[in-house]
């Protein structure tokens, strides 16, 4: 049985400087579901919906190092653009973009809360 990344959750400690960040690096949109502060990400369009994605407030202040939660990777055209956003936009690039020899270029960095977060320009469309 195939796997596929189906959605995903960001936790995060401010979920207004959360969503500026991600609207700025990716051009999602959000919109308001259930609780206050609690958010369904859309990362495509109409024609092309993407994966399905949940925002809200992280429930425990993160401690400890390293990774924390979901590595998730996002499929994009220009992790060079991405990458000058992630900077731009309070991010810190952790992996520089690098290439995959047969896969693509990938980029990894933390986005304003700390989450660990992949950005890969694939040479062919991912299997979904």
């Amino acid at each position: 049985m195939p796997a596929n990344l189906a959605s995903f959750a960001l936790h995060v400690d401010d979920v207004d400087r959360a969503r500026r960040f991600y609207e700025a690096v990716f051009g999602w949109d959000f919109e308001p579901w259930g609780p206050p502060g609690f958010y369904l990400v859309h990362t495509g369009t109409d024609e092309s919906p993407g994966i399905q994605g949940l925002m809200h407030r992280r429930e425990e202040p993160r401690t400890g190092t390293g990774l924390n939660g979901i590595e998730p990777t996002f499929a994009v055209d220009d992790v060079d653009a991405v990458a000058e956003a992630v900077q731009a936009h309070g991010g810190t690039i952790t992996f520089a973009a690098s290439a995959i020899p047969g896969v693509g270029r990938l980029m990894r960095f933390l986005d304003t809360e700390g989450n660990d977060i992949g950005a890969m320009a694939y040479e062919s469309t991912p299997h979904t």
